[in-house]
């Protein structure tokens, strides 16, 4: 027997474009970062720095170091809890949780899950994304589809890493860039033209070796010597990975604009990954943006990897004005890398 529709002629495929044209839109933010600083000066002290060259380098000041005993769930469950504090709803109307991150609580269960029972939350689609410094930029995508699909109503995507537990002290290359935090967003359907307007989102894994944590997966599982060799602490090749994030955030950027129509006039703010001063100046002019709207707070939290970008749209939250075009742009560890545009919708 043939099947048959109620749709008279033509509403389907009206139905189909208005589907085409959901958008998920962030309605809420949220931010935590410890207390506790780690100054220029405190690196000086115990490496071969200063704060003058520091500064010169990174222009990081400062970055905020998580308790030892501590883990990233624990960043991310206050991050959570003040996001919340600017909705008119329950946790208990949470139904999907993605975790950004590259420094899970442990290997299995997932950060998300570990959360998802430190709130209270139930019956929870919650899992992790791992893309390094590109990882929010991968969790906020999926979460937009989740909504758009409308399998998904209330979502909260967070970016966190406590990147203090791979950061090695006595390594000036690393030990001068990493700090930790966590950044919440919740997205919900969009009910006028804000929100998520596209995105493009790469990776290739031919810069794998120049950063990486080698120790602790099934490659080099944790062992005496491991832990000798000290691989499990971050690594990097800080040229090539300057070079890359400059010109792979800048051609990403430039592509996602065309795509859509668009030039750099068009944007309001650029939000790029912060992973130093220098790259985020660079890819600022390469794409032509007034330096006064290009967002940055480096200075003060160094490198949080998957945190990088929801700290900025909460720090920021109060400057960006409803209808706003952002451009977010982030590069990490893989290689990966990718742009999205966002019309602000709060």
């Amino acid at each position: 027997m043939s099947s048959t529709h109620s749709y008279p002629i033509g509403a389907k495929w009206i139905y189909s474009i208005i589907r085409m044209d959901l958008k998920a839109k962030i309605t809420a933010t949220g931010g935590f970062v410890p207390t506790n600083r780690r100054t220029n000066n405190y690196l000086a002290n115990i490496t071969d720095t200063s704060n003058e060259w520091i500064i010169k380098r990174t222009g990081i000041k400062e970055r905020r170091i998580l308790a030892d005993e501590l883990a990233t769930s624990d960043m991310i469950v206050p991050a959570i809890e003040d996001l919340m504090k600017n909705t008119d709803m329950s946790l208990q109307e949470i139904d999907c949780l993605i975790v950004a991150t590259c420094t899970p609580d442990m290997p299995m269960p997932s950060t998300a899950n570990i959360v998802c029972r430190k709130l209270g939350l139930k019956n929870v689609f919650g899992f992790d994304i791992n893309s390094a410094c590109t990882g929010f930029l991968y969790a906020i995508s999926l979460g937009a589809s989740l909504i758009e699909s409308r399998k998904y109503r209330n979502v909260i995507v967070a970016g966190a890493d406590k990147m203090s537990s791979v950061t090695d002290l006595q390594d000036r290359r690393t030990n001068i860039l990493f700090g930790d935090g966590a950044g919440a967003v919740l997205l919900q359907l969009s009910d006028d033209e804000t929100g998520i307007q596209d995105s493009l989102l790469c990776g290739n894994g031919d810069g794998a070796e120049m950063l990486l944590i080698e120790g602790g997966g099934s490659l080099y599982p944790a062992s005496m010597e491991t832990l000798g060799s000290r691989k499990h602490f971050i690594r990097q090749d800080g040229r090539a990975v300057f070079r890359n994030a400059i010109e792979k955030m800048t051609a990403v950027s430039k592509a996602l604009l065309d795509k859509n129509a668009l030039s750099i006039d068009n944007v309001d703010w650029l939000i790029p990954h912060q992973a130093n001063m220098r790259i985020i100046e660079a890819v600022g002019k390469e794409l032509g943006i007034d330096a006064g709207r290009v967002i940055s707070n480096v200075q003060y939290y160094g490198n949080t990897t998957a945190a990088t970008i929801p700290l900025c749209l909460w720090d920021y939250k109060d400057k960006f004005q409803k209808g706003d075009l952002l451009l977010l742009t982030a590069f990490g560890a893989g290689f990966t890398w990718g742009a999205t545009l966002l019309k602000w919708g709060m």
